[in-house]
């Protein structure tokens, strides 16, 4: 888990690319960077699965991490780029990368919004419509991260995404988030125990 996230991070810090650039983009840039790093262990606190940690706990703490990431990230690339931002959140970009950022951006604040409000909602729509924005964040950040030709190294970029991915859609699978949609409309399985 170190290794995955942290060799991007590593690759990304000591990149030539940045050796012109600011303090305030090199922080928005890594800002991105760990939050695909934060990605990859999202999910597996939301299924408790790493030892040692009170995972929900830890999940709802780091969700609000990763909203701060995204905020400094955002923040930062507009500092140093106001028009570039003002392109990316009007989907007037020419970079095809910035339309996938803003989608992901947009569905971390949902997903977020939506567990705020958590205690207030049914867990029949609570679950799947979370996962379903988790979905949207997971693989925009994807898209978005390998589109761009920047600080992360080729493999530890790829293999972070990868990592992302796969977890994902592990944890999905095993939580059966879809379960209370399909009860709902009579046809679902017996279900599994749920957490």
């Amino acid at each position: 888990m170190l290794a995955a996230v942290g060799l991007p991070l590593a690759v990304a810090a000591t990149s030539p690319l940045l050796e012109w650039r600011g303090p305030v983009y090199i922080i928005a840039g890594l800002a991105g960077v760990a939050a695909l790093g934060v990605l990859l262990v999202q999910p597996l606190l939301a299924f408790d699965r790493l030892p040692g940690l009170r995972g929900r706990v830890a999940h709802r703490w780091l969700g609000a991490g990763l909203v701060m990431l995204i905020l400094v990230h955002v923040a930062g690339l507009w500092i140093t780029s106001p028009p570039d931002v003002i392109d990316a959140l009007t989907f007037t970009s020419p970079t095809p990368f910035s339309a996938w950022g803003v989608i992901a951006m947009w569905a971390a604040f949902g997903a977020a919004g939506l567990a705020a409000v958590r205690r207030r909602l049914s867990p029949r729509f609570f679950r799947p419509a979370h996962t379903a924005l988790i979905l949207v964040v997971v693989t925009g950040t994807i898209v978005h991260a390998l589109l761009i030709v920047g600080t992360m190294g080729v493999v530890t970029k790829w293999a972070l995404c990868l990592l992302v991915a796969a977890v994902t859609l592990w944890v999905v699978a095993g939580r059966r988030a879809w379960v209370p949609l399909l009860r709902r409309s009579g046809r679902a399985d017996t279900p599994r125990r749920q957490d």
